[in-house]
């Protein structure tokens, strides 16, 4: 009998039920009207929001106007930030089967995309010479490859908090975390077009969010079921988020 490692994080306090807020908010999302046939606009708006929302938590551009003049980006987070949300934008594309058959593969292009400016090239996509790095990776792979029958937002959660903790490749690893968060909830159909915009609520709350990652780090039940509840709670509010951009679009 295989044993499933995430199961025992359903049991902690707030965790099921957080969980299921977030998949029932995403799905309301998707059934917007403006969604049903209009939702490329709505992913692409959501896409632009995640990555400025990304980029400012490791030290990007916070004032918008500061992003809108740098055409081209200059700012090498943000850069990488939008890089990123572009790849994920509107449902990932060909990422979401390279991450469904080789979770590895898809990590070392997201990091690619994200440290492009920031790293020389033979950095890009390796992992630290570390060797507790490898195989973190690896168990890691295990679990979003189908090891787990937890749901997504909980998935979602641990893979950005291990990659936060790890800090697999030295740079741009918060980009690349919260770029797996929302590569897990793309491809699990959890939010299959990438409306929502948990990062926007990651940003509004550095401290809580830094806070809670170093719970989850620390790996006691308290602090992993405090990691796991933010993070299906943002995912809840980045699910209204992309309601408000469907309105947006609807009143255009």
């Amino acid at each position: 009998m295989t044993v499933d490692p995430l199961a025992p994080l359903m049991d902690l306090p707030g965790v099921a039920e957080a969980s299921d807020e977030a998949r029932d908010a995403l799905g309301r999302a998707h059934r917007h009207r403006a969604n049903l046939r209009g939702w490329p606009a709505s992913a692409a708006e959501a896409a632009w929001r995640a990555a400025r929302a990304s980029s400012v938590l490791d030290g990007g551009p916070a004032r918008l106007e500061d992003i809108a003049q740098a055409s081209p980006v200059s700012d090498p987070v943000f850069g990488g930030a939008l890089r990123v949300a572009q790849e994920l934008d509107g449902g990932g594309g060909a990422l979401v089967g390279v991450w469904r058959r080789a979770p590895l593969q898809a990590l070392a292009r997201l990091h690619m995309l994200a440290a492009a400016d920031q790293v020389d090239d033979d950095q890009l996509g390796r992992p630290r010479a570390d060797p507790q790095v490898g195989p973190r990776l690896e168990l890691l792979a295990e679990l979003v490859g189908g090891r787990t029958q937890a749901p997504a937002p909980v998935v979602a959660a641990v893979a950005h908090g291990e990659l936060l903790t790890l800090k697999p490749f030295g740079s741009a690893d918060g980009v690349v975390a919260r770029g797996v968060s929302r590569l897990v909830t793309i491809a699990s159909g959890l939010d299959p077009h990438g409306l929502g915009v948990p990062e926007v609520s990651w940003m509004r709350k550095p401290a809580e969010y830094r806070d809670a990652a170093l719970g989850f780090a620390d790996g006691t039940p308290s602090g992993l079921g405090a990691w796991l509840v933010l993070c299906c709670r943002a995912l809840r509010d980045g699910a209204q988020e992309a309601v408000s951009i469907a309105e947006s679009l609807t009143n255009m």
